[in-house]
């Protein structure tokens, strides 16, 4: 049965923050004025006469309220308001905010102004989520934010405390950080408590709800979580209404500074203690505009470890062009399809992907000429073991990378086990964390079946983990592509129980198995790498071999193949223990061919 003290707490909650919030929205819908015209809106309101008698004794009903609402503090005068504002305006709009934020961080500050003139009367904390990956940029924020609300008396003081997640592990450590004289609270790393279990999370987010709302509105404490994604802070409040759609409802999204930007903060750090010459002014604004997009670190963290580079590369009191680092270019088309084309077999396969790269340099074209529909990237590779699957992925992840369809040239290469957890509370964490590892390239899920759900199975830790894939498939399209591998017919049944993940992938390959004359001839390819010749007789000897083993379950392909090479090797070398004939070391003979234990290498 329902807790009818809770149902009547509930209902309290809801009408402090209708109430409150009526003062802010009713801002939020008025057109943003200048400041001159606030100054003149303040100066003609229009005034009227109360006789002496009567304003005494409204004077003091007026007085008494105020009283009542907070406690009596000197206001700021109306004339200084004005530059105020536009000075806290300016930082708001030299900020790395998203538009939308800008425009919420100023109707914040305008309406602390408001509230300490008397213009509106209902006190709102101004809870907040912030989505940033840097320190910098969090504290330029919130010290416009402690600025502004001390400057019109909004919060007490400018005193601020921070905690992250991963050092709380009982009450105590919320309860104190709303102790003191403190008036902002941070909260940073949803990790930190994501990964906790179930039921210590759950307590720990009540004792936090219950603080912020025993603070909000008496002492005017203000609490920002922090994380860099957005889902994290969604699935943490995934059973908490009240902290996701009540308390934490407003919300502060930072952008990473521009190349110019970031150009300009390393080279003022060399300009202050070295001569820096006009080459390498150059060449440095070409090495950002090529690596900073392309990399996964914060803004700050890029120029600290980019100017720690360049200092490790100079010898003198001059920094010059020598002193950058050397970086990877982007390849040309016919550079990318070199090593495709290289590979043995895969017909299919390689028609796809060019099809697929010449639709993405088609777009690039006409892009202000046309209106195509965005490609949806994600992939399912459908084949038998050792059919090239991983290894086209590693192109695929440096053709998107050079395209310029992906930040970053990387392939992150995972299975089952590193995207479901063992127990309730970790899977969706686990594959969160493989996610943002993966931001910026291309994931990789070998034997992606293994998370279809088993039939009469308890658990859900593998839909938790397919629904989590989904989302971010869906989140980050523009920043991650996803590939899902493994053998046909498992394949076939994983895909048809998840109708999210086929809705949400854009092309299928489907790698067949190579025949005997493409077995041989990768079995040749990776002698000659080598630097080693095969007789007629070897190569006779492996046709044999593979056409003994290719119709047995489970066979290998190219993989089956290596394991021949790498016996073949081991075989060499004890027959050929005695010889010190540079060609007979070199050359592979049939003697040196063998299948026995072949499936144990």
């Amino acid at each position: 049965m329902e807790d009818p003290n809770k149902k009547d707490s509930d209902r309290m909650q809801d009408k402090f923050l209708k109430n409150m919030y009526d003062d802010l929205f009713s801002l939020l819908s008025e057109t943003q004025k200048s400041i001159d015209a606030q100054r003149l809106e303040i100066q003609d309101i229009p005034r009227i006469e109360v006789p002496k008698q009567d304003k005494v004794v409204l004077d003091k009903q007026i007085n008494d309220a105020l009283k009542e609402e907070r406690p009596e503090e000197p206001k700021v005068m109306a004339i200084e308001a004005g530059p105020k504002l536009e000075e806290l305006f300016k930082k708001i709009d030299n900020c790395n905010l998203t538009e939308e934020s800008k425009l919420v961080f100023k109707k914040m500050i305008e309406y602390a102004k408001k509230y300490n003139a008397g213009q509106v009367k209902n006190y709102i904390p101004f809870n907040m989520r912030i989505y940033c990956d840097n320190d910098s940029t969090l504290y330029e924020i919130t010290n416009i934010l402690l600025d502004g609300f001390e400057y019109f008396k909004y919060l007490k003081n400018k005193e601020a405390a921070e905690r992250s997640f991963y050092v709380i592990e009982d009450s105590s450590h919320i309860v104190d950080m709303y102790t003191g004289e403190t008036s902002l609270v941070i909260f940073k790393d949803v990790d930190g408590l994501l990964n906790k279990d179930k039921q210590t999370k759950d307590k720990l987010l009540k004792i936090w709800e219950n603080e912020i709302f025993k603070h909000s509105n008496q002492n005017g404490i203000t609490t920002i979580i922090v994380d860099k994604n957005k889902d994290k802070i969604n699935e943490l409040f995934i059973n908490n209404a009240t902290l996701k759609d009540k308390v934490f409802d407003f919300e502060l999204e930072t952008t990473p500074p521009a190349n110019q930007e970031v150009y300009r903060m390393i080279l003022d750090n060399f300009r202050k203690d070295y001569i820096v010459t006009g080459a390498f002014e150059i060449k440095l604004l070409d090495f950002v505009n090529e690596t900073y997009k392309k990399s996964s670190l914060s803004a700050p963290d890029y120029v600290s470890s980019i100017s720690e580079k360049i200092l490790f590369n100079q010898t003198g009191e001059v920094i010059d062009e020598k002193t950058i680092p050397e970086y990877e270019k982007n390849k040309s088309i016919e550079e990318i399809f070199k090593d495709l084309n290289d590979l043995v077999g895969l017909d299919n396969v390689k028609g796809m992907l060019k099809d697929l790269v010449s639709l993405m340099e088609f777009k690039k074209k006409t892009t202000d000429d046309l209106k195509i529909k965005d490609t949806n990237l994600h992939m399912v590779f459908l084949g038998n073991p050792g059919t090239g699957k991983t290894t086209v992925a590693r192109m695929v992840a440096n053709i998107l990378y050079n395209l310029g369809y992906v930040d970053q040239n990387k392939l992150i290469e995972v299975s089952a086990k590193d995207l479901v957890g063992q127990y309730v509370g970790q899977t969706a964490p686990k594959t969160m964390s493989v996610i943002e590892k993966a931001l910026g390239g291309v994931l990789f899920i070998d034997e992606a079946y293994s998370l279809a759900t088993k039939p009469g199975s308890s658990t859900t830790f593998n839909e938790e983990c397919v629904a989590t894939l989904i989302q971010a498939m869906e989140n980050y399209r523009d920043n991650l592509v996803v590939v899902f591998a493994g053998y046909k017919k498992e394949m076939d049944g994983f895909l048809k129980s998840n109708s999210g993940i086929v809705s949400r992938i854009g092309y299928t390959l489907d790698f067949k198995d190579y025949t005997t004359s493409e077995l041989i001839q990768i079995f040749k390819s990776m002698f000659d790498k080598a630097g080693f010749i095969v007789d007629e007789s070897a190569i006779e000897k492996v046709k044999e071999i593979t056409e003994e083993y290719r119709n047995t379950e489970g066979f290998g392909n190219a993989r089956f193949i290596r394991n021949l090479y790498e016996k073949a090797i081991i075989e060499h070398a004890t027959n050929t223990a005695n010889e010190e004939d540079k060609t007979i070391l070199k050359t592979i003979t049939k003697e040196d061919i063998t299948s026995e234990n072949i499936g144990k290498l």
